[in-house]
């Protein structure tokens, strides 16, 4: 059964390998429209971006930013929260959940998140049950405290636990989460609004223990869990919102077929069902319909050129790099390319470098993104 415990995104043992083939791009009615900024430079053929190396850290899995701090906060796979500040990984970490993470493959520590106060830090890992936790801190730039859970779900398997945390434009948190594990999807979690298992979260943290939207797409229907926000996802290991437009981002892991990146505009009322198990990438797994479903905006085969796991990126907002503006950047963690997909014209995806194990991208408080390599280095991406 490919990528179950034994093949999976975070297994260092993998390689980068050589680059994949040309992508596929979803049906044009699926593709976002052009930004009202007006339209995009094109990547230009011979584009190319180097990789700054930053700082060196542990299996670095998840990066996060604080409102009026300069630090650049790393999640460790293996159970800590670090700050680097002027390039240099301080001592002490801010977190040490090393002793209380299940480790290995696809658990640990997966993921942070900053409140857009700065005043709390949220974190997404696995107990040493294989269980998820969404955790709160109080921090004041120097000292976590008041520790809280604001979330659990249990995992009926090892992998697929997802692990992203990200505020929206709305200031709500989103909370990314596979289907359970195994492989394909045997408990049906996916297209199961009675489970959070396979979906897009969105609350209000600061609840008791949170606070459920009262616009979130399911509230008050019969059988559904009113923390849905989307759901059909079989591994949304890594999604990001776009700083100027709004709009959502999500890099779904596939399953022996494809890989895909899902797309929801700013401005959606929620509810999308990306399609898992009936549909894998752009094609029918277990008999489903392109019409029932949100299709995705980019797909690839997998295995092609080595590719196995697909690493959302970020629209790029920054100033550095004027070529890639309004551009998506994404990769595939064992083929180890990066790529750079015009928002008005997602089939032209270019190549822009390699880097081996990309767990995760990153974007700091101007724009500028990163990237981490599971092998231990945080980088910033530069024009070349």
């Amino acid at each position: 059964m490919r990528r179950s415990v034994t093949t999976i995104l975070l297994l260092a043992a993998l390689t980068a390998c050589s680059a994949a083939q040309p992508l596929a791009a979803g049906p044009p009615s699926a593709r976002p429209s052009p930004s009202p900024s007006g339209p995009f430079p094109k990547t230009p053929a011979h584009a190319a971006l180097r990789f700054t190396r930053i700082a060196e850290l542990t299996k670095p899995v998840a990066f996060g930013v604080r409102k009026n701090d300069d630090s650049l906060y790393i999640a460790e796979q293996g159970g800590k929260l670090r700050a680097v500040r002027a390039g240099k990984v301080v001592g002490e970490p801010v977190v040490d959940l090393s002793q209380e993470v299940s480790g290995g493959n696809e658990q640990g520590l997966l993921g942070v998140a900053f409140h857009p106060t700065g005043r709390w830090f949220y974190l997404d890992w696995t107990d040493k049950a294989g269980d998820t936790h969404v955790t709160e801190w109080a921090y004041d730039g120097v000292k976590a405290t008041a520790r809280r859970d604001v979330l659990t779900q249990d995992q009926p398997y090892a992998n697929h636990n997802g692990g992203q945390l990200a505020f929206g434009p709305d200031g709500l948190l989103y909370i990314g989460l596979g289907d359970g594990g195994s492989g394909g999807d045997p408990h049906g979690n996916g297209q199961n609004l009675g489970t959070w298992l396979g979906k897009l979260l969105r609350i209000d943290p600061r609840g008791k223990p949170y606070k459920v939207p009262k616009d979130n797409p399911f509230v008050g229907k019969s059988g559904a869990k009113p923390e849905i926000w989307a759901y059909g996802l079989r591994n949304p290991w890594r999604f990001s919102f776009d700083r100027q437009t709004g709009d959502l981002w999500i890099g779904d892991v596939g399953q022996n077929g494809w890989e895909e990146v899902d797309y929801q505009p700013a401005g959606s009322e929620g509810g999308e069902n990306y399609g898992w198990n009936l549909r894998e990438g752009a094609k029918p797994y277990k008999g489903g319909r392109a019409s029932d479903f949100t299709e995705p905006v980019i797909t690839y085969a997998l295995g092609e050129g080595g590719t196995c796991s697909v690493i959302a990126g970020f629209v790029y907002r920054g100033k550095a790099i004027p070529w890639l503006e309004g551009s998506f950047v994404y990769a595939d963690f064992c083929a180890g390319w990066v790529k750079a997909a015009p928002e008005d014209d997602l089939a032209m995806a270019t190549q822009v470098g390699t880097m081996e194990q990309v767990s995760s991208f990153g974007e700091d408080a101007s724009g500028e993104l990163y990237a981490l390599s599971l092998q231990g280095t945080l980088y910033r991406l530069d024009p070349a």
